[in-house]
């Protein structure tokens, strides 16, 4: 027997017997396949449909996220006041923090208009340490005072331009003590290299009001601010430093990571760029004054002879020295490698500074993963006996200070 079947959406005719085994034949299975496959393709069709309009909605997404993040610019005032609300800091340090970055401004602005303006050249003056002063050193350490001062905050101020810590009258809370180096590497300004600033801050203390001029022996009192102020890197509740180069780079430590702000000129305003800085665990530069190769320890003769060799990639270190600790630090930080300041036969101690040279900047590279040493004991250690104290540095990407010491053991 057979039957014809009529499809009404078709309009095909289909023949089909029908068998013993009530089996529909092959002729009527090929019938239901077609509308089986209708089915599923047009499943994937809208499955497609679907992921493609998701995609399309992502990437929409995506573009206003882009813009929005554009738009969305973090200047160092509104992450400090964020700092502050989330508990981080208190109001009389963001206060001081503000000030310090107001003076790298104004250093900024000098320091490209120093040719033009007659502030190159020597200032006809010898700081404590012997050292000739440039006419910017003197400039920068007023406009630094000068605003710690505004500031109302500040308690003491040790610089290295300055004999002695003084003691800041117009402090109304706060009563912090900053420690800074106004310009470092001034030796480079009247050859318009890199040079930079660093600075320390550390817990209020007593406020310590003392009257000294350039004739007046340091008394009790005065010793006491001495005391007060020379305090070991660890105490250190923020640190950083501003470099003047091809960008103005405000680099920031208050003890949560390190932070980088680069000076926008066209709104004179510090801008986040570098958000959490991470030191690489090592790196292939390396950073001395090799003019003082044969001032130094048979050891550090070793381990520099080391870096000079090829390494497994067939290639030796990179050898770059700028004159200036706040650029090396800087792409240290970046970059990784070591920087290394060491003791030699004519200076015992090192050329760099303890309090305001190599305990802010030992405490920033610790804060972003990296070591600093002296070559027996941690930097941020050791507790200086007078406020222009010296001391041998070696500071960079762990793994590379690491490698150091065990050459000096």
């Amino acid at each position: 027997m057979v039957r014809t079947i009529t499809s009404s959406s078709s309009h095909l005719l289909f023949s089909a017997s029908l068998c013993s085994n009530s089996r529909l034949c092959p002729l009527h299975l090929r019938r239901y396949q077609p509308r089986t496959s209708a089915r599923s393709g047009a499943a994937r069709l809208r499955a497609v449909s679907s992921a493609e309009t998701q995609t399309a909605k992502s990437k929409i997404r995506g573009k206003e996220k882009e813009k929005e993040q554009y738009f969305q610019v973090q200047n160092l005032t509104t992450w400090l006041l964020r700092q502050e609300q989330s508990g981080q800091i208190d109001a009389e340090l963001t206060i001081v923090l503000s000030s310090i970055s107001l003076a790298c401004k104004q250093i900024a602005s000098l320091l490209q208009r120093s040719s033009i303006t007659n502030l190159t050249g020597a200032h006809g003056t010898i700081n404590v340490q012997g050292e000739d002063q440039k006419k910017l050193d003197v400039i920068s350490n007023e406009l630094f005072c000068s605003c710690l001062r505004s500031s109302g905050r500040t308690g003491i101020i040790a610089s290295e331009e300055e004999d002695i810590p003084v003691a800041v009258e117009e402090t109304y809370s706060g009563n912090y003590i900053v420690v800074f180096d106004p310009i470092d590497g001034s030796a480079n300004i009247d050859t318009a290299l890199t040079t930079g600033s660093i600075f320390g801050i550390y817990g209020p203390d007593k406020q310590c009001l003392v009257d000294l001029d350039d004739d007046t022996m340091l008394d009790q009192a005065a010793e006491r601010c001495v005391v007060s102020v020379c305090q070991p890197g660890s105490n250190l509740l923020a640190a950083g430093y501003c470099l003047y180069s091809s960008a103005i780079v405000f680099t920031l430590s208050i003890g949560k990571g390190v932070f980088a702000f680069t000076l926008d000129p066209t709104y004179g305003e510090f801008v986040l760029t570098h958000e959490n800085i991470q030191i690489p665990k090592t790196g292939k530069i390396y950073s001395f004054n090799e003019g003082n190769y044969d001032l130094w320890d048979d050891k550090l003769k070793n381990y520099l002879d080391h870096l000079r060799q090829p390494g497994a990639d067939g290639k030796p270190y990179s050898g770059r020295y700028i004159g200036c600790l706040v650029g090396e630090i800087h792409r240290t930080l970046l970059r990784g490698g070591i920087y290394g300041n060491p003791n030699n036969k004519k200076s015992k101690n090192g050329n760099l500074r303890l309090l305001y040279e190599c305990a802010p900047m030992s405490y920033l590279v610790e804060q972003a993963g990296g070591k600093a040493t002296d070559g027996r004991q941690g930097i941020l250690e050791i507790t200086p006996t007078e406020v222009h104290q010296r001391t041998p540095i070696f500071i960079g990407s762990p793994e590379e200070v690491d490698k150091l010491q065990k050459y000096l053991a």
